[in-house]
């Protein structure tokens, strides 16, 4: 019945959307002609509306590196190597490791995803990561031992907080590459649920929301950069299947989850932290984020496509087809341009993001399956950091023009 349903899916997608060879795009309908952005252009960054694909550098990460993520100033990039079971820290400017979070390996539960079946493996895999606090605190979700860790990042001092009888602890080693330097210390683990995903948080630091692939449902944490472990499960919201992208719209006060294992996105109510409604997607929503004009922009794993939604609604303004299985986006600062790693196909797609539709302005190979993505700007350049699974990242260096 699932494949015949899967069938009448991609049946009505194919037949509901004209294809435009020469740009790859796919208009479904057209927003009001005005521009997606409207004040939302970001400090310290002059306007722009051309980016140029110049060159590439790729850096030897750890195997299986699964995220990366800037920090505000993007003067750091932390990686999250599964397969390495250590998070990565970069220098951006020079591209070289800074240091090493390396987790100390125990014995777990994994799961094969090829044969849908548990294995055995090690918990201490980091999947996603988040930054909290002025980016003082690294929270880490670790894919085998069902919850997640905040490490202090800006100061190593704090990680060595009283710990309670109570409080699971998960030992951590940090190493200062062509030096004999070491610390370590033992972070909190905060459980959650079976198989942790994506890590999201809103604006003002306050609370953090995690998806929690195998137990379908997310949490909610209040978190407090002052009271170990610094963070507090408040509400579980249960979803109809498997979760994982999450986008929080502190203004509307509703976060949205993409349920990559069905066709909708789950909304919950920021002021109760609870279930709100559902939007009716397509199949396999993997990952989302938002611009501040209300658009929200997801990944279709299986369908190849990306896709501006409306918010309020949850339907398709305009679409676009991918390589095969496009997993993380991410949108420039200008929100102009969307980033998407496609996993199997080894390439890295850039569109332009229009009032009706998406422009593809490149299609760059990534050998080694790209997963995680995310951007450094200045005034003249881009940078898109894609860290692939067989243990890379690939900088890919665009020019500006206004």
């Amino acid at each position: 019945m699932q494949a015949i349903l899967s069938i009448i899916t991609i049946f009505l997608f194919t037949t509901g959307c004209q294809s435009s060879g020469s740009s790859n795009k796919i208009t479904v309908e057209a927003l009001p002609q005005k521009s997606l952005i409207d004040s939302t252009k970001p400090e310290k960054i002059k306007p722009y509306d051309e980016l140029k694909y110049k060159d590439k550098e790729v850096l030897v990460s750890a195997p299986g590196t699964k995220s990366v993520l800037f920090n505000s100033s993007g003067s750091k990039l932390y990686a999250m190597n599964l397969e390495g079971m250590s998070v990565y820290e970069f220098n951006r400017e020079s591209k070289k490791i800074s240091r090493e979070f390396k987790f100390t390996p125990t014995r777990g539960m994994g799961w094969d995803y090829a044969r849908s079946r548990p294995i055995a493996s090690f918990q201490e895999k980091p999947v996603e990561a988040c930054l909290s606090h002025d980016d003082k605190i690294l929270w880490v979700s670790l894919h085998n031992a069902e919850g997640l860790v905040p490490i202090w990042v800006d100061d190593i001092s704090k990680n060595t907080g009283t710990i309670s009888k109570e409080q699971k602890t998960k030992p951590v080693t940090v190493i200062y590459p062509e030096t004999n330097k070491r610390d370590s210390f033992r972070v909190p683990l905060i459980e959650t649920g079976k198989t942790p995903k994506v890590i999201a948080r809103t604006t003002d630091s306050k609370h953090l929301l995690v998806s929690n692939w195998h137990s379908r449902n997310v949490s909610v944490l209040e978190m407090d950069d002052k009271v170990y472990p610094f963070g507090k499960i408040i509400s579980t919201v249960p979803v109809s299947a498997i979760p994982r992208g999450i986008a929080v719209d502190d203004g509307n006060k509703k976060s949205y989850i993409a349920i990559m294992g069905g066709s909708s996105l789950a909304v919950i109510d920021n002021n109760t932290w609870k279930a709100d409604t559902v939007l009716n997607v397509w199949s396999s929503p993997r990952h989302i984020v938002m611009d501040p004009s209300g658009h929200i922009f997801v990944s279709y794993n299986s369908l190849a496509t990306i896709a501006c939604l409306d918010a309020k609604t949850g339907k398709s303004l305009f679409t676009a087809s991918t390589h095969s299985q496009p997993r993380t986006i991410v949108l420039s600062k200008n929100y102009k341009f969307i980033f998407v790693t496609c996993y199997t196909s080894d390439y890295v797609d850039v569109y332009k993001i229009n009032a009706d539709n998406f422009e593809k302005i490149a299609s760059l190979p990534c050998p080694g399956h790209p997963v995680g993505v995310d951007v450094f700007e200045d005034n003249n350049k881009l940078e898109a950091w894609v860290c692939s699974y067989s243990g890379s990242i690939t900088v890919f260096t665009f020019k500006k023009k206004d």
